[in-house]
């Protein structure tokens, strides 16, 4: 089957930030293959602002759901309103069945997934999950929007959100922002899976006090969540601008393009400064870089890889985060003042 009958696309997305960007790489693979798919999007509220972001996507659609939440009735009810759309194939991420419902609803006759929990009713495109051969998350996406016999791409598309250059200069504006007064180093110091992905908010400030004292601008992004992380770096870094909470995502993605560098845990704002096709410095502690790597050729990754990492665990199992800890801020430095990454 040649990919150009595919026709249009519906994709139950993720529930992540940073899988809904590592998505895009899904999404940019369809439009590759047949530039005149139309690709719509289920998705939460949230990410939304995402998905207006990527050119690839024709249109986002909401699923009003809290995160785990069944509510089997209002995505079958979504996915029965979606039923004259003439949808080709429906892809679905996550390995739920409750994902899948909306697909069954909809009537698409093609309906694509992974196996897995009991799903062999909802489609009817079901592909084993080779882990060894896909690992990566990114992987294992590009690889649902590929014919089941087709091996996996060599090189997936990395994602690339579409930046609002005036909605960034007049967002800095009205939080008191000069973009053009020195370089600025964006720090994401949040993690919503738990403390175990966090670098120590005295690491963070050390890399800030020495940026500071070196004429650049310090800006602390992240989520209302974030607040208390980034009040003690701030007080630790006195000058840096504390901006947890006070943006919206879409607002976060411009100003974090308009950055000299990033530097961020394992995070979806990891994630998305990557899209932003700026400069990233992402810190792994219990998680796997090898399985969630910023997708950029801009990016480096620092992990030192303890016996006892990845753990993927939320908080440290043996009460030291040792893995985090002991990456010294001075490596980090040497990075930005080493002038490692390409333009």
């Amino acid at each position: 089957m040649k990919l150009r009958d595919r026709g249009s696309v519906l994709v139950v997305g993720p529930a992540w930030v940073g899988d809904m960007i590592i998505a895009q790489s899904l999404f940019k693979t369809l439009r590759a293959n047949d530039p005149g798919t139309a690709i719509d999007v289920i998705a939460p509220p949230w990410s939304l602002p995402l998905l207006d972001r990527m050119p690839e996507v024709r249109r986002g659609i909401a699923l009003p759901v809290a995160h785990g939440e069944l509510a089997l009735r209002q995505r079958w009810r979504l996915g029965r309103g979606l039923r004259n759309e003439g949808y080709a194939q429906g892809i679905v991420l996550p390995r739920s069945a409750k994902a899948a419902l909306p697909l069954l609803a909809a009537r698409i006759p093609r309906r694509t997934g992974y196996r897995g929990e009991f799903r062999f009713v909802l489609l009817n495109d079901i592909r084993p999950l080779d882990r060894g051969r896909l690992y990566r998350t990114v992987d294992r996406f590009v690889n649902l929007g590929l014919p089941a016999d087709a091996p996996m791409l060599d090189v997936v598309p990395e994602p690339r959100l579409r930046i609002d250059g005036t909605g960034a200069r007049q967002t800095a504006a009205a939080l008191g922002l000069d973009p053009g007064a020195g370089p600025v180093l964006a720090l994401c110091p949040g993690a919503e899976y738990g403390s175990a992905k966090r670098w120590p908010e005295e690491h963070y400030a050390r890399v800030a006090r020495d940026r500071l004292d070196a004429g650049w601008q310090v800006w602390l992004f992240g989520s209302a969540r974030d607040q208390a992380v980034a009040a003690v770096i701030g007080a630790l870094a006195p000058g840096a601008v504390d901006l947890a909470g006070r943006t919206s995502l879409a607002q976060a993605v411009d100003l974090l393009s308009l950055a000299h560098a990033v530097v961020s845990n394992d995070s979806g704002l990891m994630h998305v400064a990557a899209a932003a096709g700026v400069p990233v410095i992402a810190i792994f502690g219990s998680s796997d870089p090898n399985y969630t790597p910023p997708l950029s050729a801009r990016a480096r990754i620092l992990s030192l890889g303890l016996d006892c990492s990845p753990c993927f665990r939320r908080e440290c199992p043996l009460g030291h985060l040792n893995c985090l800890r002991q990456l010294p801020p001075e490596q980090v430095t040497a990075l930005l003042c080493g002038g490692t990454f390409p333009d």
